[in-house]
């Protein structure tokens, strides 16, 4: 599904502020792989999923999406198959139109600017409550009206609308309060196992981490230094995870936002 070969990105080369931000990173992921990715601030996170994205083009290596090279391919045209979350719910949806218009906007229904039908808009109602927050009666409101945690759930529902062959979720429940992120949370679990959409999710949470999805990886300095999945993940611990990453970096974790969560 995606194949990640040998990609490296240096951000200001030959500048004092010369970074290298992916370092020679592969990575394969096979369909319905839901991957957890945690690592500290600055380890990478982001970067690969911009690299995904076409954000940027990388120095070297390769990116295949479902058996297409999409190295070089422009960003617009990856958003055609890839959805994304990020940690910010002010992201991902338009604030001064409505719900009905915001998700008119994601099914790609046609002059959705003049008229969205009956049929639509039954559609439209029997997802939202599917979210369980009541959107389904609000849908002529602004979405600008809507808190963090139903803007991000309503923003999940439109990247998913029609399933991506890629969802990424970055950090996407982070500026949420504990129980509206749970909700998310669960949302997205059932979203992602009702499509079998291959995910990948960065968290800082390291406990949230081994129990979400099926595979954890841990990044550092832009490589990852552990990969972990089946029985090795289930039996293990976040102490282990702590002790693995210690290997595979040859340092300690020292991220306290990761370690007091």
């Amino acid at each position: 599904m995606l194949d990640i070969s040998h990609i490296s990105k240096t951000f200001h080369p030959g500048t004092v502020d010369e970074k290298l931000a992916l370092n020679d990173l592969s990575l394969h992921l096979a369909p319905g792989d839901f991957v957890t990715i945690i690592g500290s601030n600055g380890a990478g996170k982001s970067t690969l999923f911009n690299a995904i994205c076409g954000s940027f083009l990388t120095d070297s290596g390769a990116i295949v999406l479902d058996g297409e090279d999409v190295t070089f391919a422009p960003e617009y045209r990856r958003a055609r198959q890839i959805g994304r979350l990020f940690q910010d719910p002010m992201r991902g949806s338009a604030p001064h139109m409505t719900i009905e218009e915001n998700l008119a906007l994601a099914a790609g229904s046609r002059g959705w600017f003049s008229h969205v039908g009956k049929k639509e808009k039954q559609l439209f109602r029997d997802r939202l409550s599917l979210l369980d927050m009541g959107l389904e009666d609000r849908m002529r409101q602004p979405v600008g009206l809507l808190s963090g945690g139903q803007r991000q759930a309503l923003t999940l529902m439109m990247a998913t609308f029609h399933p991506p062959k890629l969802l990424l979720l970055d950090e996407h429940t982070a500026a949420l309060d504990p129980a509206t992120a749970e909700k998310v949370l669960r949302i997205t679990r059932e979203t992602v196992a009702k499509d079998r959409i291959t995910t990948l999710m960065v968290t800082h949470n390291m406990r949230q981490a081994l129990e979400l999805g099926n595979r954890t990886i841990m990044m550092d300095s832009g490589r990852i230094v552990l990969d972990v999945a089946g029985e090795e993940r289930e039996n293990m611990s976040v102490d282990d995870l702590l002790d693995r990453f210690r290997i595979g970096a040859g340092k300690t974790l020292d991220n306290d936002r990761m370690l007091l969560t």
